[in-house]
């Protein structure tokens, strides 16, 4: 049951924007550099994704400074280090909404069904294949790897004394990078 659906319209509405926009309506101004500044940042949303450089949160969802909150790292795989910045994001700056954002063309998927990478890319590549298992199916396999985040988050944060589940989304989402739409699993 989703808890905060005004804040996952808010993404919906900024991605739909986003679909046919040539620049991004988020505030990037310099009266919310300063603002955020001084009276900090309180992004309604986390979103873990990939650090494929086709992939920018605050484009997609038309977002400016202060309101989401990124951690990017190659196939969104959640470890520890990611974990403890949605764990931040979260329970320290009041973040209701976490979304673990897949995209197609992932390279890191695609090294994953393909058998996997080599030296540190193997870290990865095992974490996502791990997920996949056998899938070969581009798409199919990003949405396990994306399932599987999103479970890992809800393991890791289940009796986390500072975030209530009860107030707080875990969902996963599909990114397609050549017609910017999201995919909402």
């Amino acid at each position: 049951m989703i808890k905060n659906q005004e804040i996952i319209d808010k993404l919906k509405a900024g991605n739909a924007k986003y679909l046919n926009a040539k620049s991004n309506d988020g505030d990037v101004s310099p009266e919310i550099r300063k603002d955020t500044k001084v009276n900090g940042q309180h992004p309604y949303a986390i979103v873990i994704t990939c650090s494929d450089s086709r992939v920018i949160p605050e484009s997609i969802f038309n977002a400016g400074i202060g309101e989401i909150f990124t951690i990017r790292v190659a196939g969104n795989v959640i470890t520890e280090t990611q974990l403890g910045s949605i764990e931040y994001a979260a329970g320290h700056l009041g973040s209701k909404v976490i979304l673990v954002l897949g995209h197609t063309n992932c390279g890191a998927v695609g090294a994953a069904t393909a058998g996997g990478g080599h030296g540190y890319v193997k870290y990865l590549t095992d974490e996502i294949k791990a997920a996949i298992g056998d899938e070969k199916d581009d798409y199919k396999a990003c949405g396990l790897n994306v399932k599987n985040g999103v479970d890992k988050i809800v393991k890791a944060l289940t009796g986390n004394e500072e975030i209530n589940m009860d107030e707080t989304d875990i969902i996963g989402a599909i990114y397609d990078i050549e017609d910017g739409h999201v995919d909402w699993l």
